[in-house]
């Protein structure tokens, strides 16, 4: 061609060789589908201010399995299909870490705890404390005899004081917790490591709900002095800071105090600490934040699904009755059910499995964040994104579990004639590598609660002045959720029963 140059002829080639390549190039996947926000803001009006479960579970009913929003330009997952979450577990590298979370991390300190600390070599070192104590069934066996111990203490409790059942079981969960993470024994009366463990958790539950700070959006405004007007959240960041750092010294304390005086029971912190004198104080401290999460997490989760027990047993009393009959004629009626039943009593424990599903104590789990472009279910999942796992919505998926709001615990049996329906534990305990480590503890510590409340007590619906009062299953918003208070009548079952009741509780004090 007249007056072409060589180099207009290089620059014709380099031209068509970077269009071939951009051709051959698969086009970038889309981010998940949902809501179309505004500019600038993106979907900050979008996100429900309480039960966040119900409405994600609405946006999936509308975009599908997995959804995406956007809150001043950060990327938010949303996953309400245990299809997309199980495919997100076997990418748990990618999406292991924590987002930043200001308020309950930084300002209040929980990041040092496993429940949000960001993945890493720490985090992987807290995980082996969990995994070498109580990460197995086989590990849990030590602890067994104390959740039995535990369970009968609350048996006793209820027989004194059956309109009293919520603080009961706090006490109860409490007492579980204590012991096996510190050794300490609760007080029958108001005890300070209970209250302890109540307020942070209470704390914990709200600085971590999606979306409760506008801090955790805009991180700049933790620069904010106490006195700015709209500043509050710095003085609660700073009362729960205060109570937190409580949480984490104040029963490590007399666990050491315990081991200098040769009377320390064997526990999650004694048995960490046998060599002691070859630990450095970063060690030292690491075992400190891991004792504060194992209970600080473990209470609250453990009293909500407790509660729910029973909420279910006084909603549908045929259950009652067949788990009853299941106990009634493997263990009799001249001793109580223990772990040495378990295996004998399937029935029984379907119903912790249903209890588990029925009831979902963390609706939303706590986020992750993608730690790396990812692909999931052919959308994008953008590095830094953060993942909500709506484990409400798995749990409730009538696809998966038909009538998912009636309590059904033979669905968890197989019988010839059907499978037994998706196990509802891995939606319950999160996914990936954040799995919850406590959940052998947790499973035991509920299960033995259900098989001995059912063996001695009929929990039926309430009476007020001539009126049965049926009570609706509603939860609480917050990272831990509970079924909101409801009546219900608590009896023994028989003169027996309560005989039983007394007598091992002789035996164990």
């Amino acid at each position: 061609m007249p007056g072409l140059t060589a180099v207009d002829a290089l620059a014709g080639v380099v031209g068509l060789g970077l269009l071939y390549v951009a051709l051959k190039e698969k086009p970038r996947a889309p981010l998940p589908p949902g809501p179309k926000g505004l500019p600038v803001v993106g979907n900050v009006a979008d996100m429900p201010s309480s039960e966040e479960w119900l409405t994600f579970s609405q946006w999936g009913e509308k975009w599908g399995g997995i959804v995406s929003v956007k809150l001043l330009g950060q990327p938010l997952i949303i996953v309400n299909s245990a299809d997309v979450m199980s495919e997100l577990d076997k990418k748990g590298a990618l999406h292991s870490d924590r987002p930043r979370l200001v308020m309950a991390g930084e300002l209040v300190g929980y990041a040092k705890t496993l429940v949000i600390m960001p993945y890493g070599a720490k985090f992987r070192n807290f995980r082996r404390y969990f995994s070498k104590l109580i990460g197995s069934n086989a590990a849990m066996k030590q602890f067994l005899p104390v959740e039995e111990g535990e369970a009968h203490k609350m048996l006793r409790r209820l027989l004194a004081k059956p309109d009293n059942l919520e603080p009961i079981l706090r006490k109860t969960a409490g007492g579980l917790i204590l012991m096996i993470t510190y050794g300490i024994t609760v007080r029958e009366d108001e005890d300070p490591f209970v209250t302890l463990i109540e307020g942070a958790n209470a704390n914990f539950s709200t600085a971590t709900a999606p979306g409760s700070f506008l801090v955790d959006v805009l991180p700049a405004l933790k620069l904010v002095p106490e006195w700015v007007p709209g500043a509050g959240f710095k003085r609660k960041a700073r009362e729960w800071y205060a109570a937190m750092m409580d949480m984490v010294e104040r029963p490590y304390g007399y666990t050491k105090e315990q081991m200098s005086q040769g009377t320390a029971p064997v526990s999650f912190v004694s048995s960490l600490l046998d060599e002691e004198d070859k630990m450095t104080p970063e060690q030292i401290d690491d075992i400190k934040y891991t004792a504060s999460s194992l209970y600080g997490a473990g209470a609250d989760t453990t009293v909500s699904a407790m509660y729910a027990f029973f909420l279910a047993m006084t909603l549908f009393p045929e259950v009652q009755r067949k788990a009853q009959a299941e106990i009634d004629a493997v263990v009799g009626s001249d001793r109580l059910p223990s772990f040495a039943d378990r295996e004998n009593l399937p029935y029984t424990y379907a119903v912790l499995t249903e209890v588990l599903r029925w009831n979902s104590v963390a609706p939303t789990g706590v986020p992750h964040r993608a730690m790396e472009d990812d692909i999931i279910d052919g959308y994008l999942v953008p590095k830094g994104s953060i993942i909500i796992a709506n484990l409400w919505q798995m749990l409730h998926d009538p696809q998966v579990y038909p009538e998912p709001f009636k309590f059904d615990p033979s669905r968890h049996i197989a019988t010839p004639e059907k499978p037994a329906q998706r196990d509802p534990r891995h939606a319950c305990f999160g996914f990936g590598r954040r799995i919850c480590p406590g959940m052998h503890m947790a499973e035991s510590s509920v299960w033995i609660v259900i098989a001995t409340a059912l063996a001695v007590f009929d929990i039926s619906k309430a009476v007020v002045d001539g009126v049965e009062i049926t009570p609706v299953h509603e939860n609480t918003t917050g990272t831990i959720s509970f079924p909101k208070p409801f009546k219900c009548t608590i009896k023994p079952r028989s003169e027996k029963a309560v005989a039983l009741i007394n007598e091992s509780d002789e035996h164990r004090d």
